[in-house]
């Protein structure tokens, strides 16, 4: 049995898949298994991992059903006991692996390992994300504040981790009854029942797309998680709050860019952490500013330049 899995979830990402499977295949660690599952993809992303000819890949087809359950249904098919995650337009260096491998068997008993990244904001602009604020770049081993470490920056991500298989089962796996941030959710509940180790070494490419239109990530289109799961927790753990409290920010003002003045103040009013000054003016501006406001932010994210209103 090979020592872990490497999940793919597969949509329509012809433009990258042999990049991103290529990366995995050239990893200096070997023993892993490659579990793809094209979720009903419609271009010609099956097409191009079936040229692959290597014997630790898996191919599994399903009708579209979404990003958790395409996620939940590799763990069913994976024969290990550590689940290493990776988006299909993203990229590992070939350390990646290695290095977490490595964190492993320094750490037995974490829930969660995580590598350093990079994130690609625009065509030949690729930024580190740094934790600097909460522990140096140096850093290596169990982090003392994962969700302070996380306020910026996220620590874990859905293509720089690995977790072992039956934390993931014991939390029930990603939630296919939402349909956007079921990553965070899961990395949630893992982050407060587990410690959470991360290596210094950035081994990890996420390819952050810009939208091209606004529709694509309209929010009152969207199924978000059930922040009350959280609320006895977010008692217990100021940072954690600090943390919950950000994404609430972000809901609100999604909302309140989508016109839906009712859902924005219902996430406002469960904020309890201090709103900075640019954000409050943006919450109070009307919304056809905010959606111009929004093309001008992902205009300058497609030429380097990029920027937050949560901090």
């Amino acid at each position: 049995m090979p020592f872990l899995s490497v999940i793919i979830p597969l949509y329509n990402k012809e433009l990258y898949i042999q990049n991103t499977l290529t990366s995995v295949l050239n990893q200096t660690f070997t023993d892993f298994e490659i579990i793809i599952v094209n979720d009903g993809s419609t271009d010609n992303s099956l097409e191009i991992v079936s040229r692959f000819k290597d014997e630790r890949i898996i191919i599994i087809n399903q009708q579209n059903s979404g990003a958790s359950s395409t996620r939940n249904k590799a763990i069913q098919h994976a024969q290990t006991d550590y689940i290493a995650f990776l988006d299909a337009d993203d990229f590992w260096f070939p350390n990646h692996l290695e290095e977490l491998v490595k964190l492993i068997l320094a750490f037995p008993n974490c829930g969660m390992y995580c590598s350093r990244y990079q994130t690609i904001i625009a065509k030949n602009h690729t930024i580190n994300n740094s934790f600097s604020y909460s522990f140096p770049d140096s850093f290596s081993g169990i982090i003392p504040d994962f969700f302070r470490a996380s306020l910026v920056n996220r620590v874990a991500t859905s293509s720089s981790i690995i977790v072992p298989k039956h934390i993931i089962i014991e939390n029930d796996g990603f939630n296919t009854a939402i349909s956007s941030g079921q990553d965070l959710e899961l990395w949630t509940k893992i982050g407060i029942k587990h410690k959470v180790a991360i290596n210094n070494t950035i081994s990890a490419i996420y390819h952050f797309e810009t939208p091209n239109s606004l529709a694509k990530t309209a929010i009152t289109k969207k199924t978000l998680m059930d922040f009350s799961q959280f609320l006895t927790a977010e008692k217990e753990n100021k940072s954690l709050k600090e943390f919950l409290d950000i994404h609430r920010l972000e809901y609100a003002l999604q909302y309140r860019i989508a016109g839906d003045i009712e859902n924005s103040k219902n996430f406002l009013k469960n904020i309890t952490s201090n709103i900075p000054l640019k954000t409050k003016i943006l919450l109070s501006i009307p919304s056809f500013v905010l959606r111009l406001l929004l093309k001008t932010k992902h205009l300058l994210k497609k030429y380097g330049v990029d920027f937050t209103v949560y901090h």
